[in-house]
């Protein structure tokens, strides 16, 4: 990788000619073909990557033993650098598609680059803070998922059956069947069937027959409210969790990065 590649990813674009040929001299080039494995989650995180040609895909398995995709990253993009500034394991799998070639920096080198350079932290700050927002909203989707699923898993008869007719109760459907019916009953009791309607007018048995439909359908509605209403509380508090656990995680990487920068200072 020469200079002005290294200077075209975002993460150094501010560096000047010699910071990046400082740079580029730690960089190690390594040709992968598809569907090779760059690290595992869990795997020591010792270095980071840049993508010189073709793709990465960066996935995670989810709780269900799903392969979730958080991104697919091209040339000029970057990844494991979260692992390599705290020094743990990955956080998810990075699987090259198609033919790739790559620019690894260890942490070692890294760090050595760094002291050298403080404005590559607030780079770096960025960069990551970019890239937990994009990780954010696609959780968010997951987690809303997750609970449509669960919560369909969870269904009785009964409850399919409360919300079949809490849906065509309150439908067009239902205002259009409602108002033939009533003037097919009203039709049938006064003009066709003359003196031996079996419901003349006022048509009491009518009114019977719509109090018992109103006492029944009443029950039914709330019930499909009320579980409406349990999952909506549910989301709430999974979205809430998934909130707090990014607001610590960018506090954790904002700690850290303070670290860097008073060991730099000293």
């Amino acid at each position: 990788m020469d200079v002005e590649e290294l200077r075209s990813v975002p993460l150094f674009a501010s560096l000047d000619h010699d910071a990046a040929m400082k740079l580029c001299k730690f960089l190690s080039i390594h040709d992968c073909q598809h569907s090779a494995v760059v690290f595992r989650a869990n795997d020591p995180g010792d270095a980071m990557y840049w993508i010189e040609l073709g793709k990465v895909r960066i996935s995670i398995t989810d709780a269900d033993g799903h392969t979730v995709t958080l991104a697919e990253l091209g040339a000029g993009d970057f990844f494991g650098e979260m692992a390599m500034l705290d020094g743990h394991g990955r956080s998810a799998d990075a699987t090259v598609i198609g033919d790739a070639r790559l620019a690894k920096l260890t942490r070692e080198d890294f760090l050595s680059f760094i002291n050298s350079d403080p404005r590559i932290t607030l780079e770096m700050l960025t960069a990551l803070t970019r890239r937990l927002r994009r990780t954010d909203d696609l959780l968010r989707h997951r987690v809303s998922r997750n609970v449509n699923e669960e919560e369909a898993a969870r269904l009785t008869l009964a409850d399919r059956a409360a919300d079949k007719i809490a849906e065509f109760g309150g439908s067009w459907k239902f205002i259009a069947f409602s108002v033939g019916f009533f003037l097919s009953w009203m039709a049938l009791n006064t003009w066709l069937l003359f003196d031996k309607g079996f419901d003349p007018y006022p048509y009491v048995f009518l009114n019977l027959v719509l109090g018992i439909i109103v006492s029944l359908q009443a029950p039914i509605i709330i019930m499909s409210q009320n579980r409406q209403a349990e999952k909506d509380r549910l989301r709430s508090n999974l979205d809430y969790q998934l909130n707090l656990k990014n607001e610590l995680l960018l506090s954790d990487i904002i700690h850290r990065l303070d670290e860097l920068a008073k060991k730099m200072r000293e």
